[in-house]
């Protein structure tokens, strides 16, 4: 495929991805869903340790990006045979990353929540989810270097496809397991992440069935397990390195944030996970039109195109914003209406109560739409070691925001969810001074 800065294209490339990068986000809104049935403890403790294993999702996502961007600049340059190549030592080092995450959520994580955690129930609760979830972190990150391959080479099509089997199958059995239906035990939390993990080995046994069958994929020779490249693992873990710490620093800000509202009380932490529900909704467009928009940028750079990747960036971020938009602002002004048939009960005080943090959120989501984009492009350009320096200063601006206003103002939580809009508009104006400035002309991935 060639590309072009063309809306046609950008929308092409990006609505599969939409779906495709925000796997974890779908899979924690529909555990949300269900447990929002449950019981408000279920509830609160999903909004707390679900934010956890998106940090998890997000260090395998990040990773398989220094792959992603180089696939792409493969393409870009008409070096097919290199993919293969590119793509299993992406594969094997998200293997052994998978490995360790393992580890730790099993042994290391009963330890670590104690730093955060003052509920005795959330903290119980917490270790249960994630006693069966931990086993998906392996089909999760061989899933990713999957989406990997096929967005940088934009044919992204079939992971919309994928993506919707996955979402099926999660919701079907988080139905059965946490209520114990057909048949099945009521396990409550724990049948969310046993839902959550046999779904993301569904999805993977199709994807696999689909390979086999795609015959645009021979040229890579997918099928010929190459050795272990050192050099070209390293070079990707170089190139990935900082968009992982990204991540951890942007999602892991996140979880701090959500330990330091678990210590205003349950309702309070119920109140930010209905938040933080809709904000993962809501922010799905923005997901996939930043991972295409990496894949643009990076294959534009690898066939000489540079003049072209500033105008692609400003329509990607044009039609995020008002894709972003169309999604909303039904739901920010009526979310009664909209939420019912999900969240449908007689009491439905916590929605009224969360109204505040949902026009707020209109004000985050115009800023992330646009600001995500071009930090995804920036990312895109290789400058992923600037993007962390970028984002390690926003973020410690907003958690001492964040800190200042909960310990000690009456602010509350509307206050504190505002420090997001600072953090993205701030993000957006470093984005564009240093895109403006060429820096990035020089890098080579």
């Amino acid at each position: 495929m060639r590309l072009n800065t063309s809306y046609k294209q950008i929308l092409a490339i990006s609505t599969p991805i939409m779906l495709g990068s925000a796997v974890q986000n779908l899979i924690a809104l529909t555990d949300s869903i269900f447990l929002f049935h449950k019981s408000e403890a279920d509830f609160a403790t999903i909004g707390f340790v679900s934010v956890f294993y998106l940090v998890v999702a997000a260090i395998g996502y990040g990773f398989s990006k220094g792959g992603q961007i180089m696939i792409a600049r493969r393409m870009g340059e008409k070096n097919e045979h290199q993919i293969g190549r590119t793509f299993y030592a992406m594969l094997y080092f998200e293997l052994g990353l998978a490995l360790v995450m393992f580890l730790f959520m099993q042994y290391g994580c009963g330890w670590f929540f104690k730093l955060f955690l003052n509920t005795e129930i959330v903290y119980l609760k917490s270790l249960e989810y994630l006693e069966y979830r931990s086993w998906g972190v392996f089909f999760s990150y061989i899933g990713v270097a999957i989406i990997a391959l096929y967005t940088g080479i934009a044919k992204t099509a079939f992971i919309m496809v994928d993506v919707l089997i996955l979402a099926i199958v999660n919701g079907v059995l988080n139905y059965a397991l946490i209520f114990g239906h057909w048949g099945l035990p009521e396990m409550g939390i724990a049948g969310a992440g046993l839902a959550s993990t046999i779904a993301e080995i569904v999805a993977f046994a199709v994807f696999l069935v689909y390979i086999l069958f795609d015959k645009k994929v021979k040229a890579f020779q997918l099928f010929t397990m190459p050795d272990i490249d050192v050099p070209l693992i390293k070079q990707q873990y170089k190139l990935g390195t900082p968009v992982v710490a990204q991540a951890i620093v942007g999602l892991g800000s996140w979880f701090l944030f959500f330990g330091i509202v678990e210590n205003m009380g349950e309702r309070e932490l119920a109140i930010s996970n209905l938040a933080r529900m809709i904000y993962l909704v809501l922010s799905i467009p923005t997901w996939g039109y930043a991972s295409g928009v990496n894949t643009l940028v990076s294959g534009f750079i690898g066939s000489n195109r540079r003049e072209a990747v500033i105008p692609m960036i400003w329509k990607t971020a044009v039609l995020c914003f008002w894709t972003t938009m169309a999604l909303a602002l039904p739901i920010v002004f009526f979310p009664e209406t909209i939420l019912y048939p999900l969240l449908g009960s007689e009491d439905m005080s916590l929605i009224k109560e969360t109204q505040p943090i949902f026009y707020i959120l209109l004000g985050i989501l115009t800023v992330f739409s646009i600001g995500g984009v071009f930090f995804n492009g920036l990312t895109g350009t290789g400058a992923t070691w600037f993007g962390l320096k970028m984002q390690t200063v926003c973020a410690i601006g907003y958690l001492g925001f964040i800190y200042v206003v909960v310990e000690y103002t009456t602010g509350g939580l509307p206050w504190a969810w505002a420090s997001e809009i600072f953090y993205w508009t701030l993000m957006l104006v470093i984005t564009g001074w240093y895109l403006k400035g060429k820096e990035w002309y020089k890098l080579e991935v």
